[in-house]
């Protein structure tokens, strides 16, 4: 078996040597470039949840409108 210890290599393990990877042949100006696209993609997710949840509490008030005048 050629590949018989990735066997014992655990989830933090294989982080870690990914990252270090990472340094080794991405380099390290990237690092910074990459922590802000994370950033910016974070921010952007939050904000499409949250308009996500305003779009369906609209959609939602305005089902319920029409049931309130017929009654």
């Amino acid at each position: 078996m050629l590949l018989g210890f990735l066997q014992n290599i655990g989830p933090w393990q294989l982080i870690i040597c990914v990252v270090v990877a990472f340094v080794l042949f991405g380099g390290a100006k990237k690092i910074p470039d990459l922590a802000k696209a994370l950033g910016k993609a974070k921010s952007e997710f939050k904000k499409g949840i949250a308009e996500g949840a305003k779009e369906e509490a609209e959609a939602a008030r305005t089902e319920e409108e029409p049931a309130k005048e017929l009654v």
